[in-house]
C-alpha cells in the first residue's frame, strides 16, 4: 500500500474524492488542489486509467522544510534516485511555487535537476539527460512557503489528454472540466443527453464514455510510470485487459443512440464525429447541424437532460449577440423541453440570467483563468404564462417576453414618434432613447440598419452587478423592440474622457458605411472609436451652417470628421478650410467630401494644433464654426485646454480673422458653461445664445447636451 496524490482543478476536490473511492482508493483526504489517497498497485493503475477528474497522479518521495537554495539542493541529492529510475532515463522537472529564497520556478527546477544529475554522478554513473520535450520520467516539485514536496509524476502527459480529440473547435473545454460539468449536471446514465451547441463534442463524449464504461485513457501509449523502477507490469496489464473487455462488451450491447449533439457549424460537427469515433462512442451519439433558434426536442416522449457550454465573451462588443443567443436558448428550452433538466455552464452570470429560468442548484468552477458558473434547472412541464409586451418592429407586432418592460415600453413609444419624424426629415441617424428612465442610464442611437447602445458609467453607489444586469436587460429589450439583427447592434461604455483618451481606438474593424442627413452623405464607424464620426446633437447646427454658407469663405476649426464642412460646401460655400490635429479625422473628413463630390483647391484640409494654427493664420473668413473639446491635454498640444477657462482667448483669436460682416458659430458640450459677456464686450463682440434653436427633436429631453452661440462684431 503506497501513498499518492491526485491533482485536480480547484473546486473539484470533493468530486475527485468520491471518484477515487469508487475506484477502490483508500484513506482519501481532500487537500487544496487535489486528494491524498492510498492504493495497492492494481488500484493505482485503475485510477490512472479511469479517473476523469484527475489532472495528474503523483507518488510523493519526500516532504521536507527548506529555507535556502542549498537546502533545496541537499533535499534532492539526499534522495535515493536509483530506487526510482535508471541513469539512462531521460527526465524533466516541473517546479511550482516560490518562497523568500527560491523566487523563480525556473531557478527551483534547475536546482532540482542539479541535485539529480549530481546524485548519479557521485554514484559513478554518467549524468542522465534532461529532455523537456519527450521525457521518460517527470519529477514534480511543489514549494509552499518552507515546505517542499518532491514527487514522481506517474501520469506522463496531463490526464485531461484522453487521446480521442485530434481536432476541436475554437474554445474547447478540457476533458476534466467537461467530466465535472456532466457529473454536476444531474444527468443519469441511460437517459437522453442533448448539447445544442456542442462544438467538438467533448461534453457528450465524456458522458457517453461514462455510460459505456469506457476508460478515458484506454488507448494511451505512453505513461509516466513506463520507466519507473517500481512499475508492476503484470498488475498494469491485468487492469488494462479488464478495461478493454469492458469496452468491447459495451459495443456489443448496441443501445439506441440517446446522445444528441447540435451545432450551427458543420465543420466542427465533422470534427466532433471523428472525436466520438476515436473515443469508441460513435454508435451512441447523433450529430445534426441546427440553429439554436430552431432547437427542437428529438425525444419529446422521454425525459432527459440538456447540457451546454454556450459561447461567452469578456469583451462588451460581443454582448448583444450573446444576449440574443441566451434569450432565444431559454425560450426554446421552455417551449421544447418541458419536464427535462438543463445544466448551463458560463463565465457570465448576467448571460445566464438572460435564460429567464430559475436554477435550483449552482456550482462555481474555473475554465482556465475565467471564473465560471454552472446552473442546473428543472424545466416546467408546461411553460408558465409569461407577461408580454407588444413589440413594434418593422411595422409588425409580435408577442415578446417581458424584459425590462418599462424601458422597452419607453423605447417603443419613442420609436413610433421618431421613426416617422426621421423619415420626413430624410435622416438615417438619430437618437431613440437618452437616459429617459433613471434605472436605464444609457443612450440608444439608430444609424440606418444599425443600433448603438452607449452605457453611461453608473454612479459609484450603484451595485456593479445590478447595473450590469440592467444593461443586459436593456440590450435584450432593444433587440426585441427594434428588431435589429444582433450583429448590427453595437454596445459601448461611455466614461468621462480626458485628453487624447477621446481618440483612443477601441477596435480595428474598419467597418464604415454612410448615412443621409438633410441631403448630405456622411461616413460613420460604429465599432472602432468611442465616437462614431458624427455628433447627432449638432445636426440642426450643421443644417443652419449650410443655410448661412452660400457664397462665403467658411472655416471649420476643430473640424473632427468634417461633417459641418460638408454641409457648408453643399450649401454653396465659396471655399472651406477644415483644421484638426488628428490625421485620422482629417482623412475621414476628406472621404466625407469625396463622398459628396466636393473637390477642388478651394476646399482645404489642414493638420495642425488648432490654437497654434489660429495664432499664425493670415487669412480671413466670413463664417467660422468652432466646436472645441471641453478639455484636452494632448501631448501634441503645447499646453492644456479648458473651454471654460480659455474660450475668450480662442474667440479673441477668431475675431482677428473674422471679416466685418461675418459671424462665429461657437459651440461646446460643457454642462453649465458660462459665457464671459464682459470680456466679449471688451473685445467689441456680441454673443446671442441659440442653444434651444439647435436642439433637435430627438435630443429635446436633454436641454444641456450642448451650448451654441452666434458671435458678431458690434
Amino acid at each position: 500500500m503506497k501513498e499518492f496524490f491526485a491533482t485536480t482543478a480547484r473546486g473539484f476536490e470533493e468530486l475527485l474524492k468520491n471518484e477515487l473511492e469508487e475506484l477502490g482508493a483508500g484513506e482519501c483526504r481532500v487537500a487544496q488542489g487535489g486528494v491524498h489517497f492510498s492504493a495497492q498497485d492494481e488500484t493505482l493503475y485503475r485510477t490512472l486509467l479511469w479517473s476523469r477528474l484527475s489532472s495528474r497522479i503523483l507518488l510523493p518521495l519526500v516532504s521536507t522544510k527548506i529555507y535556502s537554495d542549498s537546502d533545496l539542493y541537499a533535499a534532492v541529492i539526499g534522495l535515493n534516485w536509483a530506487e526510482y529510475f535508471d541513469y539512462r532515463t531521460r527526465f524533466m522537472v516541473d517546479f511550482n511555487g516560490t518562497n523568500r529564497d527560491i523566487r523563480h520556478t525556473q531557478f527551483g527546477a534547475m536546482r532540482v535537476k542539479d541535485g539529480i544529475v549530481d546524485y548519479f554522478e557521485r554514484k559513478g554513473n554518467p549524468r542522465p539527460d534532461v529532455d523537456r520535450e519527450n521525457p521518460d520520467i517527470r519529477i514534480h516539485a511543489y514549494l509552499n512557503r518552507e515546505t517542499l514536496v518532491i514527487s514522481l509524476d506517474l501520469s506522463g502527459e496531463a490526464l485531461h489528454i484522453r487521446g480521442y480529440r485530434e481536432e476541436s473547435g475554437q474554445a474547447p473545454l478540457r476533458e476534466t472540466l467537461a467530466a465535472a460539468i456532466i457529473l454536476r449536471s444531474g444527468w443519469r446514465a441511460g437517459t437522453p443527453l442533448l448539447d445544442p451547441m456542442c462544438g467538438s463534442g467533448t461534453l457528450l463524449i465524456e458522458a457517453a464514455q461514462m455510460e459505456a464504461r469506457i476508460a478515458p485513457r484506454l488507448h494511451r501509449l505512453h505513461w509516466g510510470f513506463d520507466y519507473w523502477l517500481g512499475h508492476n507490469r503484470a498488475a498494469w496489464e491485468q487492469v488494462k485487459e479488464e478495461a478493454l473487455k469492458q469496452a468491447e462488451e459495451s459495443v456489443k450491447l448496441n443501445p439506441q443512440p440517446h446522445f444528441f449533439g447540435f451545432d450551427l457549424d458543420a465543420r466542427v460537427l465533422r470534427k466532433a464525429a471523428k472525436n466520438a469515433q476515436y473515443a469508441g462512442v460513435a454508435h451512441l451519439i447523433r450529430w445534426k447541424q441546427a440553429d439554436i433558434a430552431e432547437l427542437t426536442n428529438p425525444l419529446p416522449s422521454i425525459k432527459g437532460t440538456v447540457v451546454c457550454n454556450p459561447p461567452y465573451g469578456e469583451r462588451l462588443g460581443t454582448t448583444p449577440a450573446l444576449i440574443a443567443l441566451y434569450s432565444v436558448f431559454g425560450q426554446r428550452l421552455k417551449q421544447e423541453f418541458g419536464g427535462w433538466n438543463a445544466s448551463v455552464f458560463s463565465s457570465e452570470a448576467g448571460l445566464l440570467d438572460c435564460l429567464r429560468m430559475r436554477s435550483y442548484r449552482q456550482f462555481k468552477a474555473k475554465n482556465g483563468p475565467l471564473e465560471c458558473l454552472q446552473k442546473n434547472y428543472q424545466i416546467s412541464e408546461r411553460p408558465q404564462n409569461e407577461q408580454v409586451i407588444r413589440e413594434y418592429s418593422n411595422g409588425q407586432e409580435a408577442n415578446m417576453p417581458l424584459v425590462a418592460a418599462d424601458f422597452a415600453n419607453r423605447l417603443q413609444k419613442n420609436i413610433k414618434k421618431l421613426d416617422k419624424w426621421a423619415g420626413q426629415q430624410k435622416l438615417d441617424a438619430y437618437r431613440l432613447y437618452d437616459a429617459d428612465l433613471p434605472d436605464y442610464n444609457l443612450a440608444v442611437d439608430r444609424y440606418g440598419e444599425h443600433v448603438v447602445i452607449q452605457e453611461y458609467a453608473a454612479p459609484k453607489n450603484i451595485d456593479e452587478n445590478k447595473a450590469r444586469q440592467r444593461l443586459l436587460d436593456a440590450v435584450s429589450a432593444t433587440l426585441a423592440v427594434t428588431g435589429v439583427e444582433t450583429n448590427k447592434l453595437i454596445l459601448k461604455v461611455r466614461r468621462k474622457q480626458k485628453g487624447s483618451n477621446q481618440y483612443e481606438k477601441l477596435a480595428d474593424k474598419g467597418e464604415y458605411f454612410y448615412v443621409h442627413e438633410y441631403g448630405a452623405k456622411l461616413w460613420v464607424n460604429l465599432t472602432d472609436y468611442l465616437d462614431t464620426g458624427l455628433f447627432l446633437d449638432h445636426r440642426l447646427t450643421r443644417k443652419m451652417l449650410a443655410e448661412m454658407a452660400k457664397g462665403k469663405d467658411f472655416l471649420n476649426l476643430f473640424a473632427y470628421t468634417g461633417s459641418a464642412t460638408v454641409h457648408a460646401a453643399l450649401g454653396g460655400a465659396k471655399s472651406t478650410t477644415s483644421v484638426d490635429m488628428s490625421n485620422t479625422y482629417l482623412n475621414w473628413a476628406e472621404q466625407n467630401l469625396l463622398l459628396n463630390d466636393i473637390e477642388g483647391e478651394q476646399h482645404k484640409l489642414i493638420q495642425a494644433d488648432c490654437l497654434q494654427w489660429l495664432s499664425c493664420c493670415d487669412r480671413s473668413f466670413d463664417l467660422i464654426f468652432v466646436d472645441p473639446p471641453t478639455f484636452s491635454n494632448s501631448k501634441r498640444m503645447e499646453s492644456s485646454w479648458d473651454v471654460q477657462r480659455d474660450h475668450i482667448m480662442l474667440i479673441s483669436g477668431l475675431k482677428r480673422i473674422l471679416r466685418s460682416q461675418g459671424c462665429i458659430v461657437f459651440s461646446n458640450n460643457k454642462r453649465g458653461f458660462k459665457m464671459d459677456f464682459a470680456a466679449l464686450e471688451e473685445l467689441g463682440l456680441t454673443a446671442t445664445e441659440i442653444s434651444s434653436r439647435t436642439l433637435p427633436l430627438d435630443f429635446e429631453r436633454n436641454k444641456q447636451i450642448h451650448n451654441c452661440w452666434i458671435i458678431r462684431l458690434n
